[in-house]
């Protein structure tokens, strides 16, 4: 029975899945904390709430959290951070379009950290309205995709989005293209 530990194996699955919903809880979190801020902490009065609060049931996120979340949007509690909506619209290696939404409590960092991620796989991040255009009249329905043209490609843009889509302050990723 040398080496063998049920628990060690456990613990490391554990640690796994308590770090994934860690960080959708914490997306959660400032999402439910923005629409509070927005359009008040009564979820009947206000459909941004209300949606956001169904999407952290849907991801079991205790009510200790989201009363706190709706709580600092509402200015009742927190700790003094004031979250921000941010979009950035970026390029793939071979000039793919993103448009990414989000929410940060310090745009500096978070836009250093964005074009550091696209840098990284080839890409760029571009200004105010260069991608815009192309998603502007439903983001999840771009008004032209791109071909991908080998797998190589594929593989780098796949890694690019799960990067992009593991950053704490990213909420929704667009693009142009069919994986």
């Amino acid at each position: 029975m040398s080496g063998h530990s049920k628990w060690a194996n456990i613990k490391r699955d554990k640690a796994v899945n308590d770090a994934k919903k860690s960080q959708a809880f914490s997306k959660l979190s400032r999402l439910i904390t923005i629409a509070a801020k927005q359009g008040g902490g009564d979820p009947d009065s206000n459909a941004t709430l209300r949606l956001a609060l169904e999407k952290a049931r849907e991801a079991r996120m205790p009510k200790e959290n989201i009363d706190k979340a709706i709580k600092k949007g509402t200015g009742a509690g927190g700790d003094g951070v004031e979250y921000h909506e941010v979009i950035y619209e970026g390029f793939g290696p071979n000039g793919e379009a993103f448009y990414l939404k989000g929410i940060t409590d310090n745009k500096n960092r978070t836009v250093a950290e964005i074009r550091t991620i696209f840098s990284k796989f080839g890409g760029s991040l571009g200004g105010a309205g260069s991608t815009a255009y192309i998603f502007s009249s439903d983001p999840e329905n771009p008004s032209f995709e791109m071909e991908i043209p080998n797998d190589d490609i594929k593989q780098t843009l796949l890694k690019l989005i799960d990067e992009l889509d593991s950053h704490d302050d990213i909420q929704d990723i667009y693009f142009n293209f069919d994986l």
